[in-house]
């Protein structure tokens, strides 16, 4: 459990680390979020915040890496000061929840197009967390099979209709 103090102290810890690169953000979010794995005994606690800033194309750079480098960042400072069992999360601008949006609308589309036309779609290479997004979406689907094949950093999703797959 999140407590009170552990929030403040991520709110200071993001926001000094912003002033001391002087760039100007306001936190306009922060929310906790219950995500599950597979027992009870590993639910874990992620404290997601949201940061507004003029210059989000600074913050979030190419394909969001810079941002995936800040959160980074900032995960070891707070897991210094609070410990190891924080889980942090930051967004710029609604970048991921954008993000997010888009990869699930085009898993849909692509399912669908490989549903038309029963031929298998092999998606661009992307990180290991869309790839995700991908799989997720698609997981409750029963007429198409998503997998990823390939290597790092040319992995990537494959979406085929369930009769084609083994």
């Amino acid at each position: 459990m999140i407590l009170i103090e552990q929030q403040k102290i991520i709110k200071n810890v993001v926001k000094e680390f912003f002033d001391k690169a002087t760039i100007v953000v306001d936190i306009s979010t922060t929310e906790i979020q219950e995500e599950s794995a597979s027992s009870a005994e590993n639910e874990k606690e992620f404290f997601r915040m949201n940061i507004e800033t003029e210059l989000p194309q600074l913050l979030i750079g190419e394909n969001g890496q810079t941002l995936s480098e800040i959160q980074h960042l900032l995960r070891l400072i707070l897991r210094k000061k609070i410990g190891p069992d924080i889980y942090f999360d930051l967004d710029i601008n609604g970048y991921k929840k954008k993000k997010t949006s888009y990869l699930e609308e085009l898993a849909k589309t692509i399912a669908d197009e490989v549903v038309l036309t029963m031929q298998e779609k092999e998606l661009l290479p992307m990180p290991a967390q869309d790839r995700r997004i991908i799989h997720l979406s698609l997981s409750q689907r029963t007429d198409v099979v998503s997998e990823s094949k390939g290597q790092e950093p040319n992995r990537c999703v494959l979406i085929r209709p369930k009769e084609l797959s083994i």
